[in-house]
C-alpha cells in the first residue's frame, strides 16, 4: 500500500454538492499533506506510536478537516466547509 488521500464521514456525502472549483483546491492541499505524511512517515505500515492531530486547513473558498492514519497511509478528509 502507498499514501493517499480520501474523503470520509460527511466529507464523502458533502463532496458532490459542492463547486469543482472548491473541490480542486481541497484536492491539491489533501495531495501536499500526503507527501508531508509519506515524508514523516517513511515505514508507516510499521508505525507503533499513535496518529497525529487532526488539523484544519484553510483553502481559497472555505476550509477543511483532516487526519492523517499512519498505518493506513491514508489523510483522511473528514469535513468540508465552503464558504462561497
Amino acid at each position: 500500500m502507498s499514501w493517499a488521500w480520501e474523503y470520509a464521514f460527511g466529507a464523502e456525502d458533502s463532496a458532490p454538492t459542492l463547486p469543482p472549483a472548491f473541490l480542486a483546491e481541497v484536492e491539491h492541499k489533501a495531495a501536499e499533506l500526503v507527501r508531508a505524511a509519506e515524508a514523516r512517515y517513511v515505514h508507516g505500515r510499521a508505525h507503533d506510536g499513535g496518529d497525529p492531530k487532526g488539523r484544519d486547513v484553510s483553502v481559497h473558498g472555505g476550509m477543511f478537516r483532516y487526519q492523517t492514519v499512519v498505518r493506513d497511509e491514508r489523510v483522511y478528509v473528514v469535513q468540508l466547509t465552503y464558504h462561497g
